[in-house]
């Protein structure tokens, strides 16, 4: 995913005194935020929470990796103004009501990982009918999302915070979504690390519980040996069939953006394969909704 900060277009009211204590310059948009806080002070007061699950749930093998990086002024506003409006830090300790949860009724798409988020905010703004759930770990693309919606009016975007595991088996319910994307995930390329992988048959034996019936698995990577795999896990799942009638991989379809990241990649030589899975309706399944 691209890495472009965005800024505000209009200043905003100054930051409280625990996100910008005495003494330090005020935030100018565009640059790095770092100041040392207090120990135990959360790092954005009103914003996503460090570890959301805490100790909750079991240890396991994590199929991310949280990475460290600045936050700009633009997306520490941001994160302070619209997290408690479009954020969700998942905790595992409640079930979400998605229609409250996006004051509508729409179908919903979960979104596993999104970088700086540029592509989600394009495709939420060329399909407004249909909300967004997108999840990362990642501080400034959280950041930069929630920016990106509120400059775009964006309505039908919310951003969740932390383990999309937990999210899926403990806060949401069977057929709930309507749709998932995982983009560029982690390749985890060492054979060692292949167990981290996302996408492997316990995962999709969950996804398979919390999408409708008719719904679409939708990956994508540039990762080769990662898209063999998806395509091998994927085929031989019994919840999920292949859009594509000769069993292989899907052009990218018009509604996934080419991102700046996608066309580096390109123009290395990498080849990105796209997969479309369609969840199965079984003969003695009844149709969503009836």
């Amino acid at each position: 995913m691209s890495d472009s900060p965005n800024a505000p277009e209009t200043p905003r009211p100054a930051a409280p005194a625990s996100a910008e204590p005495a003494g330090q310059p005020a935030h100018v948009p565009g640059v790095s935020v770092r100041h040392t806080r207090a120990k135990g002070e959360p790092r954005f007061p009103d914003g996503p929470r460090a570890d959301p699950a805490g100790s909750h749930f079991e240890r396991r093998i994590r199929s991310f990796q949280p990475r460290r990086s600045r936050v700009t002024a633009g997306q520490a506003d941001a994160l302070q103004r619209l997290w408690p409006k479009w954020g969700l830090d998942i905790d595992g300790q409640r079930v979400i009501d998605l229609a409250e949860l996006f004051g509508n009724d729409n179908p919903v798409v979960l979104e596993i990982g999104f970088g700086m988020g540029e592509a989600t905010a394009q495709m939420a703004a060329a399909d407004p009918g249909t909300n967004i759930l997108a999840v990362d770990v990642h501080t400034p693309g959280q950041g930069n999302l929630l920016n990106l919606a509120d400059q775009n009016g964006l309505s039908n975007v919310r951003v969740g915070n932390g383990d999309a595991i937990i999210l899926l088996r403990e806060m949401l319910t069977p057929d709930a979504l309507d749709g998932l994307r995982v983009y560029f995930p982690d390749p985890w390329p060492k054979k060692r690390h292949h167990k981290r992988r996302l996408i492997q048959p316990e995962f999709l034996d969950l996804v398979a519980t919390r999408i409708r019936p008719g719904g679409i698995v939708h990956c994508a990577t540039d990762w080769e040996p990662y898209a063999e795999q998806m395509l091998e896990v994927l085929t031989a799942h019994p919840e999920f069939e292949n859009t594509r009638s000769d069993g292989g991989f899907s052009p990218r379809p018009d509604f996934r953006p080419l991102t700046r990241f996608e066309g580096q990649g390109l123009d290395k030589g990498h080849v990105v394969n796209d997969l479309l899975f369609r969840r199965v309706q079984h003969h003695n399944q009844p149709p969503t909704g009836a």
